[in-house]
């Protein structure tokens, strides 16, 4: 893992707020620049979908398995006309889970899956993912290791 500064650094950035971990079923916010709102989400398959959505709506990043979406469905991407950021990386870094607060960078859109990075902004750690499964394990991890030292189960 590295530090890295607290910034967003891509117009599909997206900042997640996770409020409860129930049963390992995760809920919060997910936070971007094209909406003055959170978007609730219960359940890491809803926010794959609504980032999946952000993604094509915005046409970025482009999709680098023909129009297959994380699915693995054929579809006709066409970025939607007329999107304009609403809210700056200051805002959108102001937002806070109660459990977690991650900024995700998906960077590409490869094999039907996606690659960037992820910073965990309470331990100011950001690790590189090469797929959507294993941004979802690092997350979970993260909400582990946060519980486990809140119980005073060691660090």
């Amino acid at each position: 893992m590295e530090t890295s500064g607290r910034y967003i650094g891509t117009p599909n950035g997206i900042v997640l707020c996770v409020d409860r971990n129930d049963g390992g079923i995760v809920e919060g916010r997910m936070f971007h620049g094209y909406s003055e709102t959170g978007i609730p989400f219960r359940g890491c398959e809803n926010i794959v979908k609504e980032a999946e959505g952000l993604f094509n709506a915005l046409g970025f990043p482009h999709v680098g398995t023909g129009d297959r979406d994380i699915d693995g469905n054929v579809h006709r991407f066409r970025k939607k006309e007329g999107m304009a950021r609403v809210m700056g990386d200051e805002k959108l870094l102001e937002q806070h889970g109660d459990l977690g607060t991650f900024v995700i960078r998906v960077q590409h859109r490869q094999h039907s899956s996606w690659q960037g990075r992820v910073t965990d902004l309470d331990k100011d750690q950001t690790v590189y993912f090469r797929s959507a499964l294993e941004l979802i394990k690092i997350i979970d991890g993260a909400l582990d290791r946060a519980e486990r030292t809140e119980d005073g189960e060691g660090k």
